[in-house]
């Protein structure tokens, strides 16, 4: 059961394993593109379809006929990746279980943007957790952990295709032990708990008040979505890369400085941000510098 990219390498390294998937569970298919006429289907339908695994697309995952056409396939094991929440009567439905594969070390950043919230925080060091499903989210029993290295040029792009990598072997492995009968769980300790809410784009806006290195973290652990922004000539501004010069001053947060050639900075709360890599409102992404160069900032 998965949905996105981040899920196909974990469908892959089962498939190249010679396990039998009876199915798949994804998500519909939605328009999009220019002008919302392109039917888009979801990375792991494409890669089922490919490989002449079976399809399923449920809009209501209570509904009879995706019950009784998911008990159908009489699946050992459920492995969920990236999907819905699933309501009991489909996780509780195979004989051994469902597995979810969560993008941090659980019981940390228990929520939707896990990889966001570690790089947001500063976290030098997350990873990848299998555990059993059970009623309330991400709360079940732990089976294995693989840690991910979060570097200072990381965001939250890179760390998600290391992980993408990692999380698939976390999967191959999980399957094997409940194969081979040697699995082992433990409780997740709810001392060490902490939340991953889901980020909305009113979250992302940028507060130059901020100190410069929570800046910096903040703009990696949004890039290159949903992007942090900031409104500059009454429009929205996103910003995927910057730089923090630290220095002390006397000038307002949040005030811009440019040359309208090669710089955009900002004043925060111990130095300056200088802006790398953007994207305006009705332009497509770019360097500072191709933006400044057929642009003109207004400071007001």
């Amino acid at each position: 059961m998965g949905t996105p990219e981040f899920a196909v390498p974990s469908l892959d390294i089962l498939v190249k394993n010679g396990y039998n998937v009876v199915a798949v569970i994804t998500s519909t298919d939605k328009y999009g593109g220019r002008g919302g006429k392109k039917l888009l289907e979801s990375p792991v339908k494409r890669y089922a379809v490919e490989h002449d695994i079976p399809v399923l697309q449920p809009k209501n995952l209570k509904s009879p006929g995706f019950i009784e056409e998911l008990s159908s396939y009489k699946a050992d094991l459920q492995m969920v990746v990236a999907f819905r929440m699933l309501p009991e009567v489909v996780w509780n439905m195979p004989p051994q279980g469902t597995y979810n594969l969560h993008g941090s070390l659980l019981p940390k950043y228990r929520g939707a943007a896990p990889i966001n919230w570690a790089i947001i925080n500063g976290d030098q060091v997350t990873g990848v957790t299998t555990f059993k499903l059970k009623h309330e989210i991400d709360t079940g029993d732990l089976i294995l952990q693989k840690e991910v290295e979060i570097l200072d040029s990381d965001d939250a792009g890179n760390v998600h295709d290391k992980m993408m990598v990692i999380g698939a072997e976390a999967v191959l492995e999980t399957i094997q032990l409940i194969e081979s009968g040697k699995l082992e769980m433990k409780p997740q300790d709810a001392a060490l708990v902490s939340k991953a809410p889901k980020i909305f784009h009113e979250d992302c806006e940028i507060n130059f008040e901020n100190k410069g290195v929570d800046i910096i973290n903040f703009i990696r652990g949004l890039s290159p979505y949903p992007a942090a922004w900031m409104t500059i000539d009454d429009r929205e501004m996103k910003i995927f890369k910057a730089q923090w010069q630290p220095f002390n001053h006397n000038i307002s947060c949040g005030k811009i400085f440019t040359d309208n050639k090669t710089q955009l900075s900002i004043f925060c709360n111990d130095g300056i941000i200088s802006v790398e890599d953007i994207k305006v409102q009705g332009k497509k992404r770019m360097d500072i510098k191709s933006y400044l160069n057929g642009n003109t900032i207004l400071l007001k």
